[in-house]
């Protein structure tokens, strides 16, 4: 089985006692790459930190999390435009809106949301987009900076049928599945079952949402087998294919390729 976790956070101090391990178990469960999007100033450092203890291994994208959008926005959204031009990085994530625990500064994750946006159109990157109780929001903003010109990935979808089918409206757009599809009160399952497998990328968003029967454990890289597994019974294929399938479209989406050649 070859898979690529497109989205985790395995420079977590989760992980800070037996990364080496971690990495060994998603390689031998078949993990190629892992991508690690950024959250904030704070976290800068121990992600490029964990790049370079394996750097045919994992791949950093470089953004600001709507949850770090607070009083200092402006301060750290200019520290991570500085970052994002001094170093290269596969993507701009993890970026979004979320206003799920509160929203104070509603109208500030939108700002940063939208510059950060228009920074991925500047850098033909992709997106990993955040999004809360906020699908709208994040819809809206999207179609303000343009559709058209921009890529990426809705992480960690969870939405209904009618937001899959908006998200899949967006042509240059994958759909992000974690763990949470294997939880049996998400209705993701079914949710899914009008998504065709050429737009979906997996990701575990590790530490967080291990899969069932990881549940409410540390997440990690070497789970994303549990992930397609459960894709595999939702759309009737082949772990294998799946897998595969997925893997291409992660490679598509991101460059994955172009990066590879560029560390050459």
């Amino acid at each position: 089985m070859r898979l690529i976790d497109t989205h985790a956070h395995l420079y977590s101090e989760d992980f800070a006692n037996d990364l080496g391990e971690a990495v060994e178990r998603a390689q031998a469960s078949g993990v190629k790459k892992v991508l690690l999007p950024n959250i904030d100033v704070s976290s800068v450092r121990a992600l490029q930190e964990t790049v370079r203890s394996f750097p045919a291994f994992f791949i950093p994208m470089m953004g600001l999390h709507p949850t770090s959008v607070k009083e200092d926005w402006q301060e750290q959204l200019s520290v991570i435009r500085e970052e994002l031009n001094r170093t290269k990085y596969i993507g701009v994530g993890e970026i979004g809106i979320d206003l799920y625990w509160d929203e104070t500064f509603r109208e500030q994750q939108i700002r940063v949301f939208e510059e950060q946006l228009v920074w991925s159109k500047e850098k033909g990157l992709p997106v990993s987009i955040h999004s809360r109780n906020a699908f709208n929001e994040v819809v809206q903003s999207i179609k303000r900076v343009g559709e058209r010109s921009l890529c990426g990935v809705f992480h960690s979808f969870g939405g209904s049928k009618e937001e899959l089918q908006t998200a899949l409206s967006f042509k240059n757009f994958y759909i992000g599945i974690n763990g949470v599809v294997t939880f049996k009160n998400s209705g993701l399952s079914e949710t899914l079952k009008g998504c065709p497998l050429e737009r979906i990328v997996l990701e575990t968003d590790s530490p967080y949402l291990a899969p069932v029967p990881y549940r409410g454990k540390r997440n990690e890289s070497s789970y994303l087998t549990e992930i397609a597994r459960k894709l595999s019974e939702i759309t009737g294929l082949d772990p294998e294919e799946v897998a595969e399938r997925t893997t291409l479209n992660a490679y598509t989406i991101f460059n994955i390729t172009d990066w590879q050649s560029s560390l050459e």
